[in-house]
This record gives structure tokens, sequence and C-alpha cells, in this order.
């Protein structure tokens, strides 16, 4: 005895599901992306402050030799 074909709700319904997988699985590599950007973006972050307080001491040394 053989299966029944699929209806077209049965097909609706597999398709649906076959998208939600899709979508969790693209939402898996969004966070993914985003936590790496995150990290990426802290890093920058102290790169900055660390280039600004170096630009900060050779303007006060500037400075100190203009007097």
């Amino acid at each position: 005895m053989s299966a029944p074909p699929p209806t077209d709700l049965e097909y609706q319904v597999q398709q649906l599901l076959s998208y939600c997988h899709q979508l969790q699985q693209q939402n898996q590599q969004l966070r993914a992306r985003e936590q790496n950007l995150k990290q990426e973006r802290n890093q920058l972050r102290q790169v900055r402050d660390a280039t600004q307080k170096q630009v900060e001491a050779m303007i006060g040394r500037f400075k100190a030799m203009e007097q």
C-alpha cells in the first residue's frame, strides 16, 4: 500500500517548516555576525581612545615647548 499523495495543505505546511528552518539558520548567522561586529567596535574604540590620549599628550608637549 503506497502513501496517499500530499495535499496542498500538507505541501504548504512542509514549505512553511522549511522556511522556518531557513530563517532560524539565518538568524543564528546574523547573531554571530552581530557579536563579531560588537567585538570589532569595542577594539576600535580602544584604539581610538589610546590614539586620542597620545595626540593630547603630544599637543601638551608642543605647548610646553612654545613657552
